[in-house]
């Protein structure tokens, strides 16, 4: 976090720099970067996010920064304290759990209402995005991949309210993916996870299909945890 108001951190200022071209409005632009400085670490939980720093630091006025702040809480991003303001939100064992258990709820929901209707080219715009997922380097780029292959699984149900939530909770639980591929090592087995759920899809079988959600969300809430609790 910057300092002072005029000398963001240089490792803020980079991801600041790779964002500013890429999107139409300052909210927009301003929501990015953060969710990015976020997710890689540059901004650590607990770290302060001031208004008047930030709205200086990406050359905006404050109501974008406003504005971002609060799509980055509704991510689970940032949190608001009465006398503190907004801060980065803490990884946290339980916050995960939280996170998991709705998404075993949302999800095979979901998955079992869209997939009689799914078509051959959505089961393949999910083959192709496993195939970007396998060679995929960058964790960032993984966690918007994996949103996007639950999300073509999931986008025939017909409940938009539904859609939105799961699509909330899968946003929500990103930063915690992201974590897991760089920390744990997580991509290989989750790849796995992956693709025979895609398997179960192709071949009709709603039960499998939603049995494999479960597991891969269980499992993976499973290894976090244990992580995240082990004795320092």
């Amino acid at each position: 976090m910057p300092q002072t108001s005029n000398s963001p951190s240089p490792d803020l200022t980079t991801v600041i720099a790779r964002n500013r071209p890429r999107f139409r409005t300052a909210t927009e632009f301003v929501e990015a970067a953060m969710r990015e400085a976020i997710l890689g670490g540059v901004l650590p939980a607990g770290a302060p996010l001031r208004q008047e720093e930030l709205a200086a630091a990406f050359g905006v006025s404050r109501m974008p920064v406003r504005e971002a702040l609060r799509q980055l809480e509704a991510r689970a991003l940032v949190e608001f304290h009465p006398h503190r303001g907004a801060v980065v939100a803490a990884i946290s064992a339980a916050d995960s759990a939280d996170i998991g258990t709705i998404r075993t709820a949302l999800e095979p929901t979901a998955l079992r209402l869209s997939l009689p209707r799914l078509t051959p080219e959505d089961f393949a715009l999910a083959a192709e995005l496993l195939a970007e997922m396998d060679a995929e380097p960058d964790p960032g780029r993984m966690g918007e991949l994996n949103r996007r292959f639950h999300m073509t699984l999931y986008a025939r149900a017909g409940r938009p309210r539904l859609l939105a939530l799961v699509e909330q909770h899968l946003a929500a639980a990103d930063r915690y993916l992201r974590f897991q591929f760089v920390a744990l090592g997580y991509q290989s087995r989750s790849q796995d996870e992956h693709y025979a759920l895609l398997a179960a899809c192709r071949a009709g079988d709603v039960e499998a299909a939603c049995a494999n959600v479960v597991d891969h969300v269980t499992l993976a809430g499973e290894q976090l945890t244990a992580f995240l609790d082990r004795p320092d």
